[in-house]
Parts: structure tokens; sequence; C-alpha cells
């Protein structure tokens, strides 16, 4: 899907529909919205951003947050609060798919990036 070019978007149906890893629907000059969803057993990934702050907003599932050197459950709304420069990583444990919604500020990754695997963004020579 190309990026989004409306200014209010149906949000929690978008994260709910989704089924790929990632993908950037919107990027402005100052922050970008990114879906995600992690399949049963897997995760973001353990990193850290510097310059950029980063919301998650959990839709479906039950996960495992860490951020910094707290550990924490998860689960359809909540959200999670990463400020530049914390390490931070989320797993899904449990049934079915791990889906949010995340914002970054300011923009992370190439607009219109989609990865439909952990694998496919491992491999995309512009993420990090």
């Amino acid at each position: 899907m190309a990026e989004k070019d409306k200014l209010v978007l149906p949000i929690a149906k978008l994260a709910r529909d989704n089924d790929k890893f990632r993908e950037v629907i919107w990027t402005g000059d100052n922050s970008q919205l990114v879906l995600m969803a992690i399949p049963e057993g897997g995760e973001i990934g353990g990193e850290t951003h510097e310059g950029h702050d980063q919301l998650l907003y959990f839709i479906d599932g039950m996960g495992k947050a860490k951020i910094g050197d707290t550990e924490m459950d998860i689960s359809a709304g909540d959200v999670a609060i990463v400020p530049s420069g914390k390490f931070h990583n989320f797993k899904n444990v449990g049934t079915g798919m791990l889906r949010l919604y995340t914002t970054y500020s300011p923009p992370e990754h190439e607009p219109g990036t989609e990865h439909d695997t952990k694998s496919d963004a491992e491999a995309d020579p512009n993420e990090d």
C-alpha cells in the first residue's frame, strides 16, 4: 500500500487488518506513522534509536516489552513510550499476531517502506 494522503485514518482497523511486519503509512517532516504485526513467538528485535522518540500503541495480542532494564507485560490498549537513546524490544508471547501502530518523532524509515517479515526488514539495506 502506498502512503496515505488522508489526514484522518481508521488506525485501529488498519492495524487489525495488517499482517506485514512493517508498513509505513504516513511520513511528515517531524513524525511518522507505521503499522506493525509480530507473529507468534516473534519479536521486533532489540534496538536503540538515537535522536528518535517512539510510541507504540498495541491493538491486538499479548507480549513482553523490554524498555531499558524494565520488562513488563503488554496487551491491547497499552501504549509503550520509548525515549530517544533507550534500548527496547517487544516480543509476541500470545497466540495470533501482536498488532500495533507506532509513531516515530522524527521519522525513522524511508517513506513508503514495507516489509512482509522481520527477515525482509533485516535484509533491507535502507534499514540500520
